[in-house]
């Protein structure tokens, strides 16, 4: 029975349509702001997002942090709100709310009943240009920041190793640095970094507004109006423009120690092309390439590494394609019990070395297309993450043109593809290796 209803299942996903079918309705405002309108009629919430097309890799040097400290910092008071009331109203109007930041955007949002959605705007609207902040907020906000850099990264030998790698990876652009921002210049970060950053990019005419949920696009356009679009757009404004890497002409390694360090492993990121505006191609063929190599049991590290082999306890592959520029293919291997990290490092090369010989298998690669299909049906079902998926392409470059073509551009990717964005990836001379382990004769506790 089991059997049966799967391969109803696979029937069905095979008959699904390639194409996107969100509906999405787009307008820019007169003062720049880009509107989008995602139309979900099944339940009566809404998801209210406005995003920056500013991240971390937009401070300027010398400021790190400086993104992700504004972030908190909004949640201060402004003109018309008390520090805490915003979060306090949506939470009292049975809603929830939060904030994130990435290298290329800082987003908020809230999650609330539709017909709460003109209040969530007359909030957002508000603080992008009413924030008030003084010193007693800068170093309250300020030592949380430092706090949290604690607990993630600090109190983490993985997550110190990471950082130390994307620094060696990057060795001219920003997101080099890390989104958190270095220590010893988070301690420094002032009113003057914040308002500087805020004043900046906080503007109509650097953000995008998505609208998911039950709503109509002109009803959600004529509130857009009515309390973003009376906010002036920032005429000083200049094109996003950043510092770009150098030809990479040698591979990295570097080697981490930690005595807390209980499970050793070793990592490597490549230099790896992002998801472009017209131009997706090749990074679907990585995205796939991902999946193919680390993507879960059937994988094919995992097959050779983990059951054939029994070298590696855990192989993965990772791709993140919606970035503004050049991202990262990042391979890890887990050593299993009595394999050494050079021994690992050998066998994952000469996985890779013998899979780029014999090819991708057509019958995984149908598989995986089949998986990444269904994961994008069952995606619409939620309001969250068909606003993500917009607001995180739409301030990383992309169209919502590009958006609507992923899903066939990926099913589309071909054996050859794979190889051929694989050996484009795997240059040795644009990677970083990173072993994570204990110092010598140090007894770690398991």
């Amino acid at each position: 029975m089991k059997r049966l209803f799967a391969l109803a299942g696979a029937i069905l996903l095979a008959a699904a349509p390639l194409k996107a079918e969100d509906t999405v309705t787009d307008f820019v405002l007169d003062n720049g702001m880009q509107v989008v309108v995602i139309e979900d009629h099944r339940a009566p919430v809404v998801t209210h997002m406005v995003w920056y097309r500013a991240g971390s890799a937009d401070e300027p040097a010398g400021s790190s942090g400086i993104a992700h400290f504004l972030e908190h910092l909004l949640f201060k008071g402004t003109k018309t709100l008390e520090p805490g009331e915003f979060s306090a109203t949506v939470a009292a109007n049975g809603g929830r709310d939060n904030a994130f930041t990435s290298y290329d955007y800082t987003a908020y949002f809230q999650r609330v009943a539709a017909d709460r959605l003109e209040l969530m705007m007359q909030m957002e609207s508000d603080r992008m240009v009413n924030l008030q902040l003084g010193e007693a907020e800068i170093l309250t906000e300020r030592d949380v920041i430092i706090e949290e850099r604690n607990q993630r990264t600090e109190n983490s030998p993985g997550a110190l190793m990471r950082e130390q790698l994307n620094a060696a990876q990057y060795l001219n652009h920003r997101y080099g640095v890390p989104i958190i921002g270095w220590r010893h210049e988070m301690v420094n970060l002032s009113l003057e970094d914040a308002l500087s950053f805020y004043e900046t990019y906080y503007a109509p005419n650097n953000a995008v507004l998505v609208v998911a949920g039950d709503v109509e696009p002109d009803a959600v356009l004529e509130l857009a109006n009515t309390y973003y679009g009376k906010i002036p757009p920032n005429p000083e404004l200049e094109p996003r423009a950043r510092s770009q890497e150098p030809p990479q002409t040698s591979a990295r390694r570097m080697v981490f120690e930690d005595p807390r360090v209980a499970q050793p492993y070793v990592t490597r990121s490549y230099l790896a092309p992002e998801r472009d505006p017209g131009n997706q191609e090749t990074a679907a063929a990585l995205t796939i390439l991902a999946e193919v190599l680390g993507g879960g049991t059937t994988s094919v590290l995992t097959e050779k590494l983990q059951f054939e082999q029994q070298v590696a306890v855990y192989t993965g592959a990772w791709y993140r394609g919606t970035s503004l520029d050049d991202t990262t293919f990042d391979l890890t291997i887990v050593p299993s019990q009595g394999v050494s990290l050079q021994d690992a490092e050998d066998a994952m090369d000469a996985a890779i070395a013998e899979f780029l010989e014999e090819g991708v298998d057509r019958d995984h690669l149908e598989r995986i297309k089949m998986q990444l299909r269904a994961s994008q049906i069952y995606a619409r079902d939620s309001v969250d993450s068909l606003a993500n998926r917009y607001g995180a392409a739409l301030t990383s470059g992309l169209t919502i043109s590009d958006v609507q073509a992923w899903p066939d551009i990926l099913q589309a990717v071909t054996e050859d593809d794979i190889i051929s964005a694989a050996k484009q990836v795997f240059n040795r001379k644009t990677s970083v290796t990173g072993w994570l382990k204990a110092p010598e004769n140090v007894e770690v506790s398991q």
